[in-house]
């Protein structure tokens, strides 16, 4: 007779769906070293490190150029500044946020007025103030 294979793990029967994301632990771009990666990863940093030496040596330099330019900072500094709405994501939160802040000085400003005419006309009605005669009032 033969033996019964081992049970499979965890790892090879968990299955991701619609709801759940795969955990790191079980996500193969984790731990997956086939070659092409590990060449695209050194690849990576042979760049970084090339435009980190060529900062450093900007840097360094006994007379440096007027302004030193580091791509990567120019880079974060575009995308904080200049390239807000495509990572922009409407949520419950930014929504209300932007009714509140659209709408809420306009509703305290009605309410202050209405509030201020409102006991002027209380006043005037009691006799402790006169109506005072405007064209525009």
């Amino acid at each position: 007779a033969s033996a019964a294979p081992p049970p499979l793990s965890a790892a090879k029967l968990y299955r991701p769906n619609r709801y759940v994301s795969l955990p790191a632990e079980l996500d193969p771009d984790t731990y997956d070293t086939s070659p092409a990666k590990l060449r695209a990863e050194a690849e990576r940093l042979a760049i970084r490190s090339r435009l980190k030496r060529q900062y450093l040596l900007q840097l360094n330099n006994p007379s440096p150029p007027a302004v030193i330019e580091n791509p990567a900072l120019l880079r974060w500094a575009y995308a904080k500044s200049q390239n807000v709405y495509p990572t922009f994501r409407p949520t419950p939160k930014t929504s209300f946020l932007g009714a509140a802040y659209a709408l809420g000085p306009l509703l305290f400003w009605i309410f202050v007025l209405k509030a201020h005419r409102d006991r002027k006309e209380r006043r005037i009605q009691e006799g402790k103030d006169k109506r005072p005669f405007s064209v525009f009032f």
